[in-house]
């Protein structure tokens, strides 16, 4: 969240940002509340200091043995005022603290202000792949292959869902794996297995609550939210802790399924793997010091291109403009990788960093070397990356003319030597 005093003293600032992010939040309203407050706590104050003094003379009273009954009476009354006065500053503090859980990040002065139209492409790598046939899609292959079954898991749970089989599940098995040695012992990081259910103090933390409630899966008898992205544990591991300042940046990689219910949306884009209600993600999260966050940005945007790079799939990186970015960036670069067979480029990771905005509402702190005091970190995260279009590509990118598919050479070892999934492929 938003400091408050930052709000305060940068007023029309964060009204741009509002503006910039397609928010309309009374920012003036807000102010009005925690001026409202700030003069009943002074008000608070002000009695509290007449009670205390009134308590001494009070007490002097008493030890001469003098008549103390009249200041008594006067201090029930004071008394009586101030539960009253706290009584009005404790529901100001709600309607305080509601609106600023939903006032989103600023975007950083580097972020291109204005719709998803004023996306900015930063860079692309490799060669998109040309065929002497038209490309099969991954759906077309999935079946011609038997790795991948859209209709069993609509049978076993509903629309939306995936069952991968055979070789398919090898697959996924194997990007995994890949990804996790990539990240753990050439980038750094090291790995988590978190829990896939959290609880709503974990989800107000990383922004997804109270903003996003409608689109994650929720039960309601613990109110346990289903994960969205490993992000959410992950960056919770730290809620509450003063990190000391050379331990940092801290790096985790983690692998989860991740759960969205606003997959639901119809469409030629949304077929397939390409929009799904759960999916396979390995995600990299980052807590870092403040004058090093938006250099962190960019090696976690390199460690999650060279998962791509690796398998030699084409790729481009777009710098996300301010209605694009999600509620809580500051700064966000999302990775597309090209996909043969739907021509057309299909979003693998989205690369955040969120200033210290997570950390504020996880109250995630750091104690500086130097002075001793604390200050709160900055987080980033970023997908490291997400699997149901990585295997689109895969499958679209590396197919031959008969629908086999091709597996990527850094694949091969974590396939067991397999390098061609065909219809007649070892079971696994």
């Amino acid at each position: 969240m938003l400091d408050l005093k930052f709000i305060r003293e940068n007023r029309e600032l964060v009204k741009e940002g509002m503006k910039a992010k397609n928010q309309k939040i009374d920012i003036d309203e807000l102010l009005m509340l925690d001026e409202d407050r700030r003069k009943l706590l002074g008000e608070v104050e002000a009695l509290k200091a007449d009670r205390n003094k009134a308590n001494d003379q009070i007490s002097t009273l008493m030890k001469e043995k003098k008549n103390a009954k009249e200041i008594i009476e006067k201090m029930k009354v004071v008394s009586q005022k101030i539960s009253e006065l706290d009584v009005k500053v404790g529901e100001l503090d709600q309607k305080i603290e509601k609106i600023t859980y939903i006032i989103p990040n600023i975007p950083d002065k580097s972020v291109p202000i204005g719709s998803p139209e004023a996306n900015k492409i930063v860079k692309s790598w490799g060669e998109n792949p040309k065929f002497n046939f038209k490309p099969k899609t991954h759906m077309e292959i999935a079946e011609l292959l038997d790795i991948i079954s859209f209709g069993i898991a609509a049978k076993i749970t509903g629309s939306n869902f995936v069952l991968f089989m055979g070789q398919g599940a090898r697959l996924e098995r194997a990007l995994i794996n890949f990804m996790l040695d990539l990240h753990t012992k050439k980038h750094g990081y090291r790995e988590m297995f978190p829990p896939f259910l959290v609880n709503r103090r974990s989800m107000i933390g990383t922004g997804q609550l109270p903003k996003l409630e409608e689109d994650m899966y929720r039960l309601k008898e613990e109110d346990l939210f289903l994960i969205p992205t490993a992000e959410v544990p992950v960056t919770n591991i730290h809620s509450g802790d003063i990190l000391e300042e050379d331990k940092l940046p801290i790096r985790y990689t983690a692998y989860s399924a991740c759960f969205r219910r606003e997959a639901g949306s119809y469409g030629k884009e949304t077929k397939g793997l390409i929009r799904v209600h759960q999916f396979d993600k390995v995600e990299l999260v980052k807590f870092v010091k403040p004058e090093t966050s938006f250099d962190e940005l960019e090696a976690l945007l390199a460690d999650a291109e060279e998962v791509l790079q690796i398998l030699k799939i084409p790729y481009r990186v777009k710098l996300l403009a301010s209605g694009d970015m999600s509620f809580a960036a500051a700064k966000c670069y999302d990775i597309e990788i090209f996909a043969a067979g739907v021509n057309n480029y299909l979003e693998v990771s989205s690369c955040s960093c969120f200033t210290d905005f997570q950390a504020r509402r996880a109250n995630i702190r750091y104690r500086q070397k130097d002075t001793k005091k604390t200050a709160f970190v900055h987080t980033l995260n970023g997908s490291g990356v997400a699997l149901p279009r990585l295997v689109v590509a895969i499958l679209e990118n590396y197919q031959n003319e008969d629908g086999t598919v091709n597996i990527p050479e850094a694949l091969v070892s974590y396939m067991d030597g397999v390098k061609v999934i065909g219809r007649d492929c070892p079971k696994t």
